[in-house]
């Protein structure tokens, strides 16, 4: 593993250019190699240090692959990898042609995974997402035919235009990875990854998500349009060829497994939990909520943080962590009272005002040195 991660810290291409940093504080941005990808999965994992070391590398071959077909999207495409590690489900909320459906196929294919996407509308059924038992006549019995919602990652696209009945057919598999068909349950195949998106804008003949169905999600964050030059640049890599045609697999779903358990080895102070929990609970208390973000909410935050960490090359969670992922971890999981919506408040500004007001701990020289 220290191989690995010094050959890494040698290579050319890993140039600072992002804010999102590294243990020893320097950033990362790449070129995607077309070197073999490690077998970090066997890697040894003797502490926390070397774990963070390992996701941190990942991370990189990652960001680097994927930046090759989605221009400009670096934060984006971190919130979605921070998501992917800590075991949830993402929901973007986007105008449509912003590259949700490209981030989705691009991630699939830097894992060398199994991609499928659901074109969700008012017909779609359960069985038409979780699959259904059919009768085969030459062996006079029922077979079942999986869905798409047997695959590594799923793209449900405008989820928000098929029924609340179908809706519900992804609460079992985001939930517990494995649906039931006549009585049989049937587990999904890890890593699992569900990325929803849907239409800010267009609401005639939607059926928006249920509470229970958006608390599902660990994150809803928007892409947003690019900049002229950025557009510029997606341009000049469409002119012959869309570039997920020779997008490679960079990592294999065994090294993904491998980082998602390490993150778990992530270490999160007591003073670090302590503000985890104030943010949390001050959402159930704040004058303009109706109802705050659930103990599911808590969860998701914590380990969301110790995916961002561990993304970041540290053994242990630090505040500003926790900031980081708080508003797209949170805001879809509080309801506001009417009165506010009236006045124009927003979830985005309500965590805003939560980070504001949340004192911010002091943690020990000896853990910042860490």
């Amino acid at each position: 593993m220290a191989e690995l991660v010094a050959r890494e810290r040698r290579r050319p291409d890993i140039q600072a250019s992002t804010p999102w940093g590294d243990a020893t504080g320097a950033h990362f941005t790449a070129q995607a190699g077309r070197c073999s990808p490690p077998d970090l999965a066997g890697a040894g994992m003797a502490n926390a240090d070397s774990a963070a070391a390992m996701v941190n590398q990942v991370a990189k071959r990652v960001v680097a692959n994927v930046e090759q077909v989605v221009v400009g999207k670096r934060q984006s495409l971190l919130l979605a990898l921070t998501c992917w590690l800590s075991e949830g489900h993402i929901l973007l909320e986007d105008v449509p042609g912003v590259a949700k459906t490209v981030l989705a196929r691009a991630l699939a294919r830097s894992l060398g995974g199994s991609f499928k996407r659901i074109q969700c509308t008012p017909d779609v059924l359960p069985s038409d997402i979780t699959g259904a038992s059919v009768f085969n006549p030459q062996t006079v019995s029922f077979e079942f035919r999986p869905g798409p919602i047997f695959a590594q990652v799923v793209l449900a696209d405008e989820i928000n235009r098929a029924t609340p009945r179908t809706q519900s057919a992804l609460l079992e598999a985001m939930a517990e990875q494995h649906v039931t068909v006549d009585g049989t349950t049937h587990v999904l195949e890890s890593p699992f990854l569900v990325i929803a998106t849907q239409n800010p804008i267009d609401h005639e003949g939607t059926f928006p998500l249920p509470e229970a169905q958006l608390d599902r999600f660990l994150m809803r964050f928007q892409l947003g349009y690019p900049t002229m030059e950025e557009e510029l640049k997606m341009l000049e890599l469409l002119e012959r060829e869309h570039p997920l045609n020779r997008l490679e697999p960079v990592i294999s779903p065994s090294d993904l497994i491998a980082c998602q358990q390490a993150v778990r080895t992530i270490r999160v102070d007591p003073k670090v939990r302590h503000y985890l929990l104030q943010l949390v609970h001050a959402s159930r208390s704040h004058e303009d909520v109706a109802l705050g973000a659930s103990p599911r909410g808590s969860i998701a935050l914590f380990r969301a943080a110790q995916a961002m960490a561990a993304i970041r090359g540290r053994d242990f969670v630090q505040p500003d962590d926790i900031k980081r992922i708080v508003l797209p971890v949170l805001s879809h999981r509080m309801i506001l009272k009417p009165e506010s919506r009236l006045r124009k408040v927003n979830a985005t500004r309500v965590v805003e005002e939560l980070i504001e007001e949340t004192p911010v701990p002091l943690l020990a020289n000896e853990t910042r040195a860490t």
